[in-house]
């Protein structure tokens, strides 16, 4: 192998490890998401050609970790202790005067540190790589979630130090944008949603499949650094500075102070501030910073004496129900929001609350008229913690039977919480839709973004996706922002657009469990649209991996007269809705299908997919009677046991090499 090649493998890394920094710790990006993933794309497909040179400290390596059985347990260096609380200034005072008796007069310093609503972990590297996360557990033993926490962005898997092996503490958290989206998908599907976002970083962190925990885009913030299960510099704020400058987030959003006025006055700042941040903070933590004089205070059975957090009082206050409204949201699905009577909370007056859906109004027992506690936990609309006291005239809720912004069919699916809207032109989905239509990976209309659709949509100009393709060139110049040459590229790539294949436009459609994966396999087994729309629930079932649950959801899709009627205008715009089988003919796996289970010696997930669909087989997700080999590497899982059940062939990672020999010629 040319030694350049192992020298431009090393450069795309530190290129994209630099990227990372930027946009993930710094949030200061300066190369666009094409070009991360141009250089991305770049970096996987040297490795593949050359898997010996693969590290697991590589970028390409965040995401692909084997789903689990189970967590294993493990001791913590030195225990995670929790902090005592003061929960008033008096008691903050105290905790200063007992500081100060400890210390005889000593002088001494505070830092102070927003307290982040999450869940604590450690991290431990070993020669600069990241090798080992454990959770906070009980302080003393934790859970191992070295795989879920690599696909931590903010986390590096690589980092430059003095210290031979390191271990770094800190904070894994949710922010409040991205447990909006988690929560509005999980709706989508007719799961609960999150309490808060604390408990949805939790339960991210702790999931089996490494994938599910990368896409909720966790954070993580460092307040410890450890070298041997002790402090690594003498003065606390001396670490925050190294972490800082090793490349690990630490919050901004902290001070060194002389005294306890100084930290009074901090914590009182951004107790005002607090919604002002992206994410969830329940307080302060206070600190003493010198090392030596922390262990000269020393600690009591539960916690440490040199440090406090101190609590901001819940948001949380009573008023009265005075009616109940239906929002629909941007998946269509049906919010019931309670109006309130005015109320104070935290210093801003609520007047809405939301209450998620028909079965939480059931659990509240809730009526209109009622008292009801609220609590604002920086959610952009209160939620309804209880019934305080029921009122003395009472009106039930009932959800309508109509879209109330379009009046189109709303379908509540058995086992779900959820009701919704199913018509994609409805004006509260309308955005949404285009902006998923217009998408990389799906349509690919670039240009086409955040700014534009919102204009187009207020000033009427889009009432439905398919109006995107009878857009003129005068009607986007005379929009703010858009001048010419911009103009002329948004109605260029419109039309390129027209000759995307079926599986994007079905994607593009936004139906319901239709992602895709599952839009090629409906392509596939039916070669066209019109088919896939006359199909009945049990012949769309005859497509690979579709169940009952998706194939109800695009029977009820192309039922609904509304998306008929935007499939026509579609089809009027000129876009391709037949759709031919192209598989390699001859090809070593021809006519085979794999299912990869485990993680395997030397090729990724994606390159053993890559492999197996460039010698003409197909990757299946589940293990069926179909299926014609099992992949399995190191601690396959579920897979191999149904497998082994179902008597299908399994074979290793050199089995498949061998199999598909030529395939990559």
């Amino acid at each position: 192998m040319p030694n350049d090649v192992g020298a431009e493998i090393d450069r795309l890394r530190e290129t994209l490890r630099h990227h990372e920094r930027l946009y993930y710790v710094l949030d200061e990006p300066t190369a666009s998401d094409a070009e991360y993933d141009a250089l991305m794309r770049e970096l996987r497909d040297l490795e593949s050609q050359h898997p010996e040179l693969v590290r697991p400290d590589s970028p390409t390596q965040r995401v692909g970790g084997k789903p689990r059985e189970g967590f294993v347990k493990v001791a913590h260096s030195s225990p995670m202790l929790s902090l005592d609380n003061a929960l008033d200034e008096g008691e903050l005072r105290d905790f200063d005067r007992r500081v100060r008796e400890l210390l005889r007069g000593a002088e001494f310093q505070y830092v102070t540190e927003l307290k982040l609503d999450g869940l604590s972990m450690a991290a431990h590297y070993r020669g600069g790589q990241f090798a080992q996360a454990i959770t906070r557990g009980d302080g003393a033993i934790g859970e191992e979630v070295t795989e879920n926490a690599r696909t931590i962005r903010s986390l590096p898997l690589h980092v430059k130090s003095k210290l031979a092996e390191l271990e770094v503490r800190g904070e894994t958290v949710m922010n409040r944008r991205a447990f909006e989206r988690l929560n509005a998908e999980r709706e989508e599907r007719g799961l609960s949603r999150f309490a808060n976002p604390r408990n949805a970083a939790a339960g991210s962190l702790r999931v089996l499949e490494p994938s599910i925990t990368a896409s909720r885009r966790l954070d993580y913030y460092t307040y410890f650094l450890y070298a041997d299960g002790a402090p690594a510099y003498a003065r606390h704020w001396e670490a925050l500075e190294e972490l800082a400058r090793m490349g690990f987030k630490v919050n901004a959003h902290r001070k060194l102070c002389a005294d306890v006025d100084e930290v009074v006055r901090f914590c009182g700042e951004w107790e005002a501030k607090r919604e002002e941040l992206p994410y969830e903070i329940d307080g302060v933590v206070v600190k003493v910073d010198s090392i030596a004089q922390q262990q000269q205070l020393g600690y009591t059975a539960k916690a440490p004496r040199w440090a406090i957090a101190y609590k901001y009082p819940a948001r949380q206050a009573a008023t009265m129900v005075e009616n109940i409204e239906v929002q629909v949201g941007r998946t269509g699905a049906l919010t019931p929001v309670a109006h309130l009577k005015p109320v104070q909370v935290s210093g801003v007056t609520v007047s809405r609350a939301t209450l998620h859906n028909e079965d939480e109004i059931e659990r509240l027992g809730l009526q209109i008229g009622d008292t009801v506690v609220i609590e604002r936990s920086g959610d952009v609309i209160p939620k309804v913690v209880r019934v305080q006291t029921q009122g003395s005239y009472r009106k039930a809720f009932r959800m309508p039977e109509k879209c109330p912004v379009c009046g189109g069919n709303i379908v509540r699916e058995e086992g779900e919480s959820a009701s919704r809207c199913i018509n994609t032109n409805c004006p509260a989905r309308l955005k949404e839709s285009i902006l998923h239509f217009s998408a990389r990976g799906v349509m690919n209309i670039d240009g086409l973004g955040d700014v534009l659709v919102e204009q187009l949509v207020d000033r009427g100009l889009v009432h439905s996706v398919a109006d995107i393709y009878e857009l003129k060139m005068e009607q986007l110049v005379a929009l703010e922002r858009m001048a010419a040459k911009s103009a002329g590229n948004v109605i260029g790539n419109i039309e390129k657009s027209k000759l995307c294949p079926l599986p994007r436009i079905l994607t593009a459609l936004g139906i319901r469990f239709v992602g895709e994966r599952t839009a090629v396999f409906l392509a596939e087994a039916f070669g066209g649209m019109d088919k896939i729309a006359q199909a009945s629930v049990d012949d769309l079932q005859r497509a690979e991996e579709v169940g009952p649950k998706v194939a109800e959801s695009v029977y009820q899709f192309f039922h609904e007269a509304r998306n008929q009627e935007l499939v026509e205008r579609l089809r009027g715009a000129g876009l391709k809705f037949e759709y031919e089988v192209k598989r390699k003919k001859g090809g070593p796996l021809a006519g085979m299908t794999f299912v990869l289970t485990g993680t395997l010696p030397s090729l990724s997930r994606e390159a053993a997919t890559r492999l197996i669909e460039s010698g003409g087989g197909k990757v299946s997700a589940a293990v069926s009677r179909k299926t014609t080999y099992v992949v399995a590497g190191e601690d396959a899982g579920s897979k191999l046991d149904k497998a082994r059940g179902l008597g299908v062939a399994v074979i290793d990672e050199r089995g498949l090499l061998e199999m598909s020999r030529g395939a990559l010629d």
